[in-house]
């Protein structure tokens, strides 16, 4: 597998604003790469616009759902390496919207796929980022490449279609798209306070009692950010090889924990000992969900670098760098409720 020359590459991005689209955007901008970012919103607390890195890349400003968008960023930018990871990410949002969840990560999909049909002269790699939900809810686990994909709530649908239009274009018109699928992703940029691990440390930087949806049972994975930016980039090189194409690829640490276990290790990070309200109220979740990485390993040579202390570390000095610090909670100031 030969490593890819990123100061001679022009790179599409789609959600970059988002925690994984940001890191990546920088490594690669930091490789000397030419990037195009599609961005519908830019939030300014986005590790894009916060690094800086917002500055060093071109923004074209649409819509995944708009062909004439993604088309517009491939052509006139002479875009031979996309990295697809806009999508709507959350479980909640996609319950009460479904219509809009599945036009952006499904049409959306589609749209980055026929634009890299139509320009085969420039586009030479599609990574699209999918997720463990595209399983859906299976009777064994972990989830391994060759199981069915069986998604039923709306997100886990979005994503089992996602992967499925991805498979479609590249066995039928050798479009060259790789697919890679992880669990939970932590690190700092991550604004979706909904998620257990930024939600707990926005809560224990403002002293509120942090909130579990769920029963605290939920088993996951959870796949430190710097490791999937660098998943991400094995499977961009892997495409050299068209035997490539249409294929998926699990990430994950296999080390799967439940949701109190990751409470408990961002409270342990961060020096405090508070009890979570848990209000047993997570709706359109599978209970549990973890991944085997074993073709990875086997195939790509990839194995997650990060352990969950030192991932938590590093994200907790970043939120801390966006919020203020994390002070350990005393009788005399009781965390709120």
């Amino acid at each position: 597998m030969n490593d890819i020359d990123w100061t001679e590459s022009r790179v599409l991005v789609t959600g970059a604003t988002g925690m994984v689209g940001s890191w990546l955007t920088r490594r690669l901008v930091d490789e000397g790469a030419y990037v195009v970012a599609l961005i519908r919103d830019a939030d300014p607390q986005s590790e894009l616009l916060r690094s800086g890195t917002i500055e060093r890349v071109s923004v074209v400003n649409g819509r995944l759902e708009d062909y004439e968008s993604v088309e517009r960023a491939v052509n006139e930018h002479d875009v031979d390496t996309v990295f697809h990871l806009g999508a709507q990410t959350i479980v909640g949002t996609a319950q009460r919207s479904p219509m809009q969840t599945l036009a952006a990560n499904v049409q959306g999909t589609w749209n980055v796929l026929e634009t890299a049909r139509v320009h085969p002269e420039l586009v030479k790699r599609v990574v699209v980022a999918s997720s463990d939900k595209a399983y859906g809810e299976q009777p064994d686990l972990p989830y391994r490449e060759d199981m069915p994909l069986t998604g039923r709530a709306p997100y886990e649908v979005s994503k089992s279609c996602t992967d499925l239009v991805t498979q479609s274009y590249a066995m039928t018109y050798g479009v060259p798209a790789v697919i890679a699928r992880c669990g939970n992703i932590y690190g700092g940029g991550d604004l979706n306070w909904s998620r257990i691990v930024p939600g707990t440390i926005r809560s224990l930087v403002h002293r509120q009692q942090p909130v579990i949806r769920s029963d605290g049972t939920f088993l996951r994975d959870y796949l430190y950010v710097d490791d999937v930016v660098d998943a991400y980039l094995v499977l961009a090189r892997a495409l050299d090889d068209p035997d490539m194409y249409g294929e998926a690829f699990n990430f994950s640490d296999e080390s799967p924990l439940s949701v109190m276990d990751i409470y408990r290790a961002v409270c342990d990070a961060a020096g405090v000992d508070v009890e979570p309200l848990i209000q047993n109220k997570a709706v359109g979740e599978i209970k549990d969900q973890y991944l085997s990485a074993a073709k990875a390993r086997e195939r790509l040579g990839w194995k997650a670098g990060f352990d969950l202390r030192a991932g938590l570390e590093r994200t907790l000095t970043w939120y801390e760098s966006l919020l203020g610090p994390v002070t350990p909670v005393t009788p005399a100031a009781p965390v709120k409720r």
